[in-house]
């Protein structure tokens, strides 16, 4: 297993932990099954995402989403299986838990569950004090209307 030290980014930045702790889980995330389930991360529009994930022989009552810490976890448990006898064993569904982690304002709008497919809707609302705005640039106004009145002054100060 490759292991990267991420001592030199802590300290020598301020503020990014969050990130180096990203790549750090990134790096060391699951390993118990890479593949398990199967899923889709799909950009809808610029606000807009979905995960979709593939799980066959799972119903609602199996499974469990949660957001915590910026932290997407779906996790599932197929209790359907424990009386099965089967000959031949190839859809896994046991129990399993997928993680995503999530940039910040981004939450979970919405969990559909349809053939198998479980489909979680994201959207990324940015706080109005956090989005940019524009600032509206005077006609000057009240520069020229100074500038006049100086003028003005100064034409009278010429005249005594």
């Amino acid at each position: 297993m490759n292991t990267v030290d991420l001592g030199p980014f802590y300290r020598s930045s301020v503020g990014f932990d969050r990130l180096a702790s990203l790549i750090d889980n990134a790096l060391t995330s699951d390993k118990s099954a890479p593949g398990y389930p199967p899923y889709n991360i799909e950009m809808l529009d610029e606000n807009r995402y979905a995960i979709t994930l593939a799980l066959a022989g799972y119903t609602e009552e199996d499974l469990e989403i949660q957001v915590e810490k910026g932290v997407l976890t779906v996790r599932g448990e197929n209790k359907s299986e424990e009386n099965s006898q089967y000959l031949y064993h190839g859809i896994s569904n046991g129990t399993f838990e997928r993680k995503f982690n999530l940039a910040e304002y981004v939450e979970v709008s919405n969990a559909n569950l349809v053939n198998g497919l479980l489909t979680i809707s994201l959207v990324r609302e940015i706080p109005e004090a956090m989005k940019p705005k524009k600032i509206a640039i005077n006609k000057g106004t009240n520069v020229l209307e100074h500038k006049a009145e100086e003028k003005d002054k100064a034409k009278g100060d010429k005249a005594a």
